[in-house]
């Protein structure tokens, strides 16, 4: 008996390109047929319109972040191998020397720290370590319901130093507040579970500024400082510098879930010996465990102490950690435990995007755009708090597009440091540089603003109106400490 084509056949693909990709290739098109400017070369002009096209692209989502790295990567090679170079406009680029542009993110130290702390992410959900520093937390904190989120933040600003990947954090918080929340019998949609579930994402978005190797686009921040600046923030000063306010937001992002998600009558958790099961459950520390922990310690005051005890750079010190990690007996995992934990993608997406950044800063398309800034908005006669304000506010509002911090910061970062360049007056550019990078991870509003939102939205515990309306809370109070903060404590730190 002979199966019918219909009943074998299987579903046809859908012919039709994402609208969203039709969309950034008619941006592409309208920059490229728009009137070459006199201060703009040729490269440059066509580098902003492979911008407008990746702007539209990761704003829409149209296809995978890694999709859209290969296609950049090749508009990339053909444009610029296309065009006069900025030297000599009587010579092409050529595909093979654009090719090579379009790659040269890939040698940057940021991106190798990037990688290395995907590897200490793995590190610890492979042996288990963040679940127990998670546990071990909450088990002192105690129960109810302001003691259990003051645990959630305060296992989250533990694991931020840690885990320097967001996403890698959230995941892991995930089922253990899941399992916090069926093991007290609290309600998935009360609001209870909603402000557990909201303090994780918000608080891992909050302390992205307090720690720099926390998250991606921090380490992508102070690849351009060096590209672009000559110079770079180290992880104690940025920690001097973030740390305080990401305090200080904890306890508003704290104060504002009690206030707008107040706990329901008699749904308030109160038996402590939960977690405190939930971590005898796991025995005594493994010396894997043990060994990861002593690299961990050890890696915190290597990075803490550059350039007062000692001049090693932060991927230095972080690739001797990992060689630590992977050696034969001594080690606590090996390439095949590994590999499947590491997200490539995101490796793939910042290499490209400091390609992308670089291509900017050589082409004179970051340049350009940012002297028609300082020209049209008056931005040069506002002063360093005036131009961090505007500045701040723009990546906020540009920030409810993107569904990356990532992709915000590779698009628009390095236009912005071209702006602090040209800019006349004495102020600190990597000062500035660094709290425009604190603002890129203003994710608080929407949950598509940051993968930790989408991954506790994923528990079904809140919507997205309730998580709004904490969003907002925070945004408006983080903004405000912001230029606080710069005109007293960072300008005393000497930032501003």
């Amino acid at each position: 008996m002979s199966l019918s084509p219909k009943s074998s056949a299987l579903p046809a693909p859908s012919r039709r390109l994402p609208p969203g990709l039709l969309l950034g290739i008619a941006a592409l098109l309208v920059v490229l047929a728009l009137p070459m400017r006199d201060a703009l070369p040729p490269a440059g002009h066509r580098v902003l319109a492979i911008l407008a096209f990746a702007v539209v692209v990761w704003i829409s989502e149209a296809v995978s972040y890694e999709a859209s790295a290969v296609i950049i990567t090749s508009l990339m090679a053909f444009l610029l191998g296309t065009a006069p170079t900025v030297a000599d406009p009587s010579q092409l680029y050529g595909t093979s020397a654009a090719i090579s542009m379009a790659l040269a993110g890939f040698s940057n130290a940021a991106l190798a720290l990037v990688a290395g702390a995907l590897f200490l992410a793995a590190a610890m959900t492979h042996t288990g370590l963040d679940r127990r520093i998670a546990l071990y937390t909450l088990s002192r904190i105690g129960a109810g319901t302001w003691r259990i989120l003051l645990g959630a933040i305060a296992v989250t600003v533990l694991l931020s130093l840690v885990v320097p990947s967001a996403t890698a954090r959230s995941a892991c918080m995930v089922p253990i507040m899941m399992g916090v929340i069926s093991a007290f019998g609290v309600d998935r949609r009360s609001n209870v579970a909603a402000g557990l579930m909201i303090v994780v994402a918000q608080a891992t978005s909050i302390w992205n500024v307090g720690i720099q190797t926390s998250a991606a686009q921090n380490l992508l921040t102070v690849g351009f400082m060096e590209k672009m600046l000559g110079a770079r923030i180290s992880w104690i000063d940025w920690l001097i510098a973030g740390a305080p306010w990401a305090l200080l937001m904890s306890a508003v992002l704290f104060c504002t879930v009690l206030w707008l998600l107040p706990p329901e009558p008699g749904s308030a958790p109160a038996d402590r010996e939960v977690i405190k099961r939930e971590l005898a459950a796991l025995g005594p520390m493994p010396g894997a465990q043990k060994r990861l922990m002593g690299v961990t310690v050890a890696l915190l005051l290597a990075w803490s102490t550059e350039g007062k005890l000692h001049s090693f750079d932060t991927t230095s010190i972080t690739y001797a950690g990992l060689v630590v990690l992977l050696l034969p007996r001594w080690g606590v995992m090996d390439w095949k435990d590994v590999q499947s934990r590491i997200p490539w993608g995101t490796v793939i997406v910042f290499g490209v995007g400091i390609s992308l950044g670089t291509a900017l800063v050589t082409t004179h398309a970051g340049q350009w755009p940012a002297n028609e800034v300082i020209a049209r908005t008056g931005l040069a006669a506002l002063g360093p708090l005036g131009i961090l304000a505007v500045l701040t506010a723009f990546l906020i509002v540009i920030h409810l597009g993107f569904a990356s911090a990532t992709a915000l910061t590779s698009a628009l970062l390095p236009i912005l440091i071209s702006v602090l360049t040209i800019l006349p007056g004495d102020f600190n550019r990597l000062g500035l540089t660094m709290m425009l990078g604190f603002s890129v991870s203003f994710g608080f509003m929407l949950p598509i603003n940051a993968p930790q939102n989408m991954v506790c939205l994923g528990t079904g515990t809140f919507n997205a109106r309730q998580f709004a309306k904490v969003g907002i809370v925070l945004t408006l109070v983080g903004y405000g400490l912001m230029l606080v903060f710069s005109a007293t404590y960072w300008r005393w730190l000497g930032w501003m």
